[in-house]
């Protein structure tokens, strides 16, 4: 699958406005766009090639390799960052693949599986890898479904438990990685410039590169099958060591994510 953007969105596209979103594309661009938005009134801007179909019937499994040039209007908050002043790109974006597991779907409601590059700024905190911070320009892989995932339940509820009373959270993070399988790197390139950011996604592990360089090798990732998703929107998520659990919608000013082109092709 290729696409360059160069009249209109293909029809493969799920296209998805919430809110103040809006999507664009021509000129070789698909751009998602927020306009100033208030905070708590949600706004979202995505394509997606899922749909309304079944988990089950999601398009892509490994091996593939996704190629993804992308560039944003606003740089990425950095990890001295930790309020939401500062100019930086609001909300959650980015793009790679996923398994939608926050919907019914004609089958089971799954936890969380997903192979991508994803961005969340502050108020955001989504502290799933002991030393890596819970916002940021991030390669990433979450591996929710399965068995150690639910062997984890139990210990993690006691060591966060703990973790809140004690103020020793190194034990309710290190379960909590383990109840996500998740892994992660921040990416140190600038969001506002042109990147091609490449996914290699193999049963055995997915290797992260922009621009040709490697940047993030992760491996046992999720092989079921998951649908591309590219996104902008305002929400943020905060879960912490501490047992906080939050969620919500940022203001934000003007700001945009595109794509230049996208490729998915199997290995």
């Amino acid at each position: 699958m290729f696409d360059d953007f160069t009249h209109t969105l293909d029809p493969r596209w799920i296209q998805t406005r919430i809110g103040s979103g809006t999507l664009t594309a021509g000129g070789s661009v698909v751009r998602m766009e927020l306009p100033a938005t208030q905070q708590g009134a949600y706004a979202d801007a995505q394509i997606d090639d899922y749909g309304q179909l079944p988990r089950s019937q999601f398009p892509w499994h490994p091996p593939l390799r996704m190629q993804v040039r992308a560039r944003s209007s606003l740089p990425a908050a950095t990890i001295h960052e930790q309020t939401t002043e500062g100019t930086f790109l609001r909300g959650t974006a980015g793009f790679g693949f996923w398994n939608y597991p926050f919907s019914v779907r004609g089958d089971v409601l799954m936890l969380p599986e997903a192979v991508w590059f994803f961005y969340a700024s502050p108020p955001s905190n989504m502290a799933l890898v002991p030393g890596v911070p819970g916002w940021g320009w991030k390669a990433q892989v979450i591996h929710s479904m399965r068995p150690g995932a639910l062997l984890a339940i139990i210990p993690t509820a006691v060591a966060t438990g703990w973790g809140r009373l004690s103020k020793h959270t190194g034990p309710a993070a290190r379960w909590l990685q383990r109840i996500s399988g998740a892994q992660e790197e921040l990416l140190k390139v600038e969001m506002t410039e042109w990147h091609t950011y490449t996914l290699e996604w193999r049963a055995s592990e997915a290797t992260f590169l922009v621009d040709g360089e490697q940047v993030f090798r992760a491996p046992h990732p999720p092989v079921r099958p998951l649908g591309f998703v590219s996104w902008l929107d305002n929400q943020y998520a905060v879960a912490t060591p501490r047992g906080v659990l939050r969620f919500g919608a940022t203001a934000t000013g003007p700001e945009w994510f595109e794509l230049d082109s996208v490729l998915i092709e199997q290995l």
